[in-house]
């Protein structure tokens, strides 16, 4: 199911035989913390994307646009503070994703969905799928479901809340939502053995936003992940039949 993976012959026989939604996951290089992996969102959306696309059953996935806006270099804003987050300009980003969606459907994709796991540009992306409806329809239709980030927080976070977690603990960037979601898809990107070290901090000064990981766990991570994948082929789903 994915794009990568396959032969220019087998793509073409894929999309010939039924296979036209094209998923294009969107990560982003960027800090999480002192103990979440830099590549955490590349390796969540792309694990995500081939789930989802194995229960639509009719999709492809793209390789990982892994470069995204991630703040200004001069001066350093945002994640660009911390060492080994890299960014680039909006327009390029706007550029490279155009570029992506217009190469899949001269390839026969009829439905391109933009998945993004970072938060920070999905307004941008929301723009950019209006924007190529107008241009394309009715042959090709573009997606960009906000279903998928809300149960990667809002909806995760309900879950966690109704078993007993403190809101402050959940946090919007590298807390236990977050934490625990990396660890479901690969333990490998979280340095587990900080969590409890002495000495380190959780807090905005080492990239920790509103959260504590410390009770994170791969089973929670899985509630979340779980939430992610139903909601969101459910939206492509009735997106992809509507008038």
């Amino acid at each position: 199911m994915y794009l990568e993976d396959l032969t220019w012959m087998e793509l073409r026989d894929a999309v010939r035989a039924g296979k036209t939604t094209a998923i294009i996951p969107i990560g982003g290089t960027e800090q999480s913390g002192p103990a979440i992996v830099l590549g955490k969102h590349n390796a969540r959306v792309r694990w995500l994307s081939g789930r989802i696309a194995q229960e639509l059953g009719n999709a492809i996935v793209a390789p990982v646009v892994a470069y995204v806006p991630e703040g200004s270099t001069e001066p350093p804003s945002s994640h660009m503070r911390f060492p080994g987050t890299i960014t680039v300009p909006p327009a390029v980003f706007d550029a490279t994703l155009t570029s992506i969606a217009d190469s899949l459907r001269i390839h026969g994709f009829r439905t391109i969905v933009f998945l993004g796991d970072h938060g920070g540009y999905r307004k941008e992306v929301a723009r950019l799928a209006h924007r190529l409806n107008r241009k394309w329809a009715p042959g090709t239709r573009v997606l960009a479901p906000p279903e998928y980030f809300h149960a990667s927080f809002e909806g995760f976070a309900q879950i966690l809340r109704a078993r007993g977690y403190r809101a402050d603990e959940l946090g919007t960037h590298a807390g236990l939502l977050d934490t625990s979601l990396s660890l479901a898809v690969d333990s490998a990107l979280v340095r587990t053995n900080l969590l409890h070290a002495k000495g380190v901090r959780f807090d905005a000064a080492h990239g920790v936003y509103h959260g504590d990981p410390r009770r994170a766990t791969a089973a929670l991570g899985c509630l979340g992940l779980d939430e992610i994948i139903r909601k969101t082929v459910a939206a492509i789903r009735a997106r992809e039949t509507a008038p």
